[in-house]
């Protein structure tokens, strides 16, 4: 079934229980709602799209049939697809189906003549990252992280967009995706911190002390240092992950609670005031979407930029 499909049939229902029931609310609890909105924004084997209906269980991704659920130890692992992955699939092919063609059409042109339509608009997006992004946060031999900087920024806005579209999913909503981005990105910080500073150097980011402390001081204060130092490290991917995470769910949620509140109440003045505020928030989401891809390529850039000239 579709959105609306299930939104109208679940405020049918409700109506009717509270008239069978002699409520005074013609509407269904505001946990049901909640459950209802939980259901569309979280991971699921299951795709909706204007009323059809697509089951992703029993689904192989490899002969060996690993993506069937398996104990690893303690732990269940499951990889079957869900439709996160079939979306993040979706966007990477996009991605691809985009950026190749371009790369070709700027290789061909060269740099003697200015490239036009899609391709000028693409040259300078990517000047503006390689710039003001990541030249500007990391300095010397930023050019080499360019690639990595655009793939991150594109991917994750790919699918933040994707979210606005009839389909309806989100992956950036998942803390398991936005934590696997985050993982991929603190790889590569502390990589690059490693490959700059040397082994010696990046040591010292994590077993630091301040020049000038008393011997006394010197022991309780490198344990002290170095449990914050340590913790500061996992702190960046984490505020990466959660930042992006909360920010796609908190408006994905008000817009699912507004437009079912429509067919629960059953109202003209709930359901013109729902739409008009539904219309504003998909206005603001498609903003939210670009700053916070934006905002996530900004940090990685950061967060190198500072590994890489530690003191």
């Amino acid at each position: 079934m579709s959105l609306f499909s299930v939104l109208r049939a679940q405020g049918q229902e409700a109506a009717q229980a509270a008239g069978d029931h002699g409520s005074e609310s013609s509407g269904m609890p505001m946990d049901e709602l909640s459950d209802f909105a939980s259901h569309h924004i979280g991971d699921s084997k299951e795709i909706e799209l204007f009323g059809a209906h697509w089951s992703l269980e029993g689904l192989s991704v490899d002969p060996i049939a690993l993506s069937l659920p398996f104990d690893l130890g303690p732990i269940m692992i499951d990889l079957s697809p869900t439709r996160h992955v079939v979306v993040m699939v979706l966007v990477a092919l996009l991605m691809l189906a985009t950026f190749i063609p371009l790369a070709g059409t700027l290789r061909r042109r060269g740099k003697e003549k200015a490239p036009s339509g899609r391709a000028n608009a693409a040259e300078a997006m990517i000047v503006y990252f390689r710039d003001e992004v990541v030249r500007a946060n990391i300095g010397h031999g930023a050019d080499a992280f360019t690639p990595f900087i655009l793939t991150i920024f594109f991917f994750v806005l790919g699918m933040n967009l994707i979210g606005l579209t009839p389909l309806g999913i989100t992956p950036t909503a998942n803390i398991s995706v936005t934590a696997a981005l985050a993982v991929i990105s603190f790889v590569v910080i502390e990589v690059a911190g490693f490959r700059a500073l040397g082994p010696a150097g990046y040591a010292r980011t994590i077993f630091f002390l301040p020049p000038g402390l008393p011997v006394l001081m010197k022991p309780p204060m490198l344990v002290i240092l170095t449990v914050v130092e340590f913790l500061g490290k996992f702190a960046k991917p984490f505020a990466l992950a959660i930042r992006l995470m909360a920010n796609m769910t908190a408006g994905h949620t008000l817009i699912l609670l507004l437009m079912g509140a429509i067919f629960v109440l059953q109202s003209v003045p709930v359901g013109i005031g729902a739409v008009a505020a539904a219309s504003a928030l998909m206005i603001l989401e498609l903003f939210v979407a670009f700053l916070q891809a934006y905002i996530f390529a900004l940090l990685t850039s950061v967060f190198i930029g500072l590994i890489r000239h530690a003191h």
